[in-house]
Order: C-alpha cells, then structure tokens, then sequence
C-alpha cells in the first residue's frame, strides 16, 4: 500500500518531486558547497590517515559526555578558537544538529527568539520544538529588528541570523552586531557558508567586520563545506559552552564528531589560514567572473539566478548536466522562487568556471 501516493503525484506535478542521484565524478561540480575545493585535497587526507593510523582508536565510541571526548577534539577546539577568538568551543555531528542544539536550548520559558526569515531550516524545526516564542523579521531588515526587541519585554532576547545567505548568497547586515551589543542580546551566527570564504583571514563574518568578541556572541559554523570535511562546531563564552554542554540534546545524547572528520578539519583550518592570501586571490577572480557576465555583485562564492519556474531551471540543469557541468537548480519551499543556484568553487580553473556561466546566460537567454 502506497500510503502517500497522492502527495508524491502532487510533488511531481508541481515539478518539486526530488531523488537522489549518486556523484558523478565525471561532470565539473559547481553545485556542492565545498568552496575551496578541500574535499579532494589528497595531501590533506593523507595526513589526516597517516595520524589517525598512529592513535589507539579511530573512531570516538561514545558521546562527548560518556568517554568519546578525545585529545583530537579538544586540541581542534582549541584552534578554532585561537584563530576566531572566542573562549571556548565544541565540536558535534552537523550543523543542523548544532542550531537544534542552540536554540532548543538556549531559548527557555519567557525568553523570546528573533530570527531573520531566512534563516536556515534547521533553525525554523528548532524553532518549532517546546513552544518556543519565536518572532520572525524581515530578511536583514535592521529597522524591524530594532522594533522587535524594544517592544519585548522577554526575559532573555536571542537573535538568530546567518553570515552569509545559503540561497541569497548575501551578507547579514553589520549593524545586528551593534544592535545586540547595545540591547544585551544574545546573537546567534550561522557562519556555515561564510567560514572560509570572507574576512582578511578567511574566517567568515566576525573576521570580515572586525568584530570584537562578546560574551553576547554565539558563531556556529560547519566543516562539511570550505573545511572539506563533516560536522559543525559552536564558539561562545566559556559559560554558554558548559551551559550547551548541560542542556543541549544533539549534543548530550549523541556519539561525538568522528576522529577522522575532526583531523581532517583541523588540518583544513591550517591550510586555509596558512594559505589565505592566494585563497583571496580565486575567490576575488571568481567573483569578478560572475560580475562582468551576470552583472551581479557578491559578496561570497554562490551565485543565485533567480529564474521563477520550477520546470525551466530542471531543464537548464540537465541540458549543463549533458555538457559535463553540474550546478544547482533549487525548489520550493528551499526558495520562494526557482533559481539556478551556482557555486564558484576555487578547485577547478577559473576559465572553466568562465565558460560554464558563458553557457547558463546562453541557455537563459535563450529561454529554454
């Protein structure tokens, strides 16, 4: 029995029907979040296997709570930490987990949570969980954020924004730091698709902006997208850490990030800071790129073309997909609007990167 035939008819209808496709390693990836092209960096996997190979265990056995904390984690927080400036960090299995963790946490009895509309899913589930009290604002809309907080009279006021937009591609607006600073609200940023691609170090937002570090300050970030690797990690004041380390459930009742991940995210955080001048230089290249042919300025490594038709942008994908490119096409509800969504990765060569946007704005165009 098909218990849910009619909703898969109605998706395929509606031209949102989704599947899985395994990878293929023959198309030129332009759709995948690993910016810096580390995921197949063969001289950071070996020497993450090579150290690996000389521990006693190479996997983590148990939660971080029970005994799956590990020197190879506590050593990678430690950096993480150095190279943002945070006091005290904790590494886990995602960055869905890490917002779950955050705000089911974080946002108790009488505390309200502001979270900018576009924030990402995860954040909106968690928002969901335990009747939170939750007041959504309009994208990067700095003036009804204002409104917001100084109407409330929460006991606790939490903001929850990215650094940068995964479907937008955009900055968060500077002025929420100063915002939060000056309301003593805590500030929760989702840096998954800035860490690694923005700020004179490449460490995402707070670097970009010069932020000075507050106790009111909260970065999560991944290290399944410019790290190359899997996970996520969560920098704050050492006593919001001991407080998510007491209360947060993703991270209490769940196996610790696997060894292997956590090497190898900490020999990508090396390279990136290691390698951040010549990494600035691909990015800005791209950058400039998608400029001159889109005529579209951005400020991260994602380009979106919003194109409004579900069935044109599947066809736009699969016409590239025959050329040997493979980028984006995002549906609802990921988007209010279909767009093609383009990633200029730093792996392959610039004019390669060149000639696929010559071929989307042709196919564009051309109306197909």
């Amino acid at each position: 029995m098909n218990y849910y035939a009619n909703e898969l008819k109605a998706l395929i209808k509606s031209n949102r029907y989704r599947t899985r496709e395994i990878v293929d390693y023959g198309l030129k990836d332009f759709a995948s979040n690993d910016y810096l092209g580390l995921s197949s960096n063969k001289e950071l996997h070996d020497l993450t296997c090579k150290k690996l190979a000389s521990n006693p265990v190479h996997a983590p056995k148990a939660s971080l709570l029970v005994n799956g904390y590990h020197q190879i984690h506590k050593e990678f927080e430690k950096a993480l930490c150095e190279a943002n400036g945070f006091e005290e960090g904790i590494v886990l299995g995602s960055g869905f987990n890490a917002n779950i963790a955050l705000i089911e946490s974080l946002v108790r009895k009488g505390d309200t949570l502001f979270m900018d509309e576009k924030f990402h899913a995860s954040g909106v589930l968690a928002s969901n969980l335990n009747d939170l009290h939750v007041r959504f604002f309009k994208h990067n809309d700095t003036n009804e954020l204002k409104q917001l907080l100084h109407k409330s009279d929460a006991k606790r006021k939490i903001v929850a924004v990215e650094g940068i937009y995964s479907m937008d591609g955009d900055l968060m607006d500077k002025e929420i730091f100063e915002i939060c600073d000056s309301e003593n609200t805590l500030l929760i940023v989702d840096e998954a698709h800035s860490s690694g691609v923005v700020g004179k170090n490449l460490m995402g937002v707070y670097d970009l902006f010069d932020i000075q570090i507050r106790d009111n300050h909260i970065k999560m970030g991944t290290l399944g997208k410019a790290y190359g690797s899997f996970g996520a990690y969560i920098l704050a004041s050492s006593h919001i850490i001991e407080y998510l380390l007491n209360r947060a459930k993703p991270i209490i009742y769940a196996t610790s990030l696997s060894l292997y991940d956590t090497l190898l995210a900490h020999n990508s955080l090396k390279y990136i800071l290691q390698n951040k001048e010549s990494l600035k230089k691909e990015i800005r290249k791209r950058q400039k790129i998608a400029h001159d042919i889109f005529h579209t300025d951005t400020p991260s490594l994602i380009i979106p073309l919003v194109v409004g038709d579900n069935k044109k942008v599947m066809q736009v994908k699969n016409t590239l997909k025959k050329e040997g490119y493979m980028i984006g096409a995002i549906r609802q509800p990921t988007v209010e609007r279909a767009i093609l969504r383009i990633i200029a990765r730093i792996d392959d060569d610039a004019l390669v990167f060149e000639e696929l946007c010559k071929k989307v704005k042709r196919l564009l165009d051309e109306g197909i």
